[in-house]
């Protein structure tokens, strides 16, 4: 069975699978797609299911990657890691 831990999440008591804390951005297709948006002073041209998913997770104090979606495109440069603009 996988190790759960208990820690503190934006002031929330969360419980998480030891080895995938701090591991979201690596699991969730958003973080690669070029409608993702996700600093506060872009989220009015963020994606509406990006959106729609972040307001379920602040309601329930929740973190859900996105393995799949309908609408993921290409990321844009600003989105790339220096070497992979070049």
């Amino acid at each position: 069975m996988k190790e759960v831990s208990r820690y503190s999440h934006y002031g929330n008591e969360v419980f998480v699978f030891e080895a995938d804390k701090g591991r979201h951005r690596e699991h969730c297709l958003c973080w690669q797609c070029g409608r993702f948006y996700p600093e506060p002073e872009d989220m009015s041209k963020n994606c509406p299911i990006a959106r729609m998913l972040y307001n379920l997770n602040v309601l329930l104090k929740l973190v859900t990657p996105v393995w799949e979606c309908p609408d993921w495109c290409n990321p844009r440069p600003d989105q790339l890691d220096e070497a992979e603009r070049e």
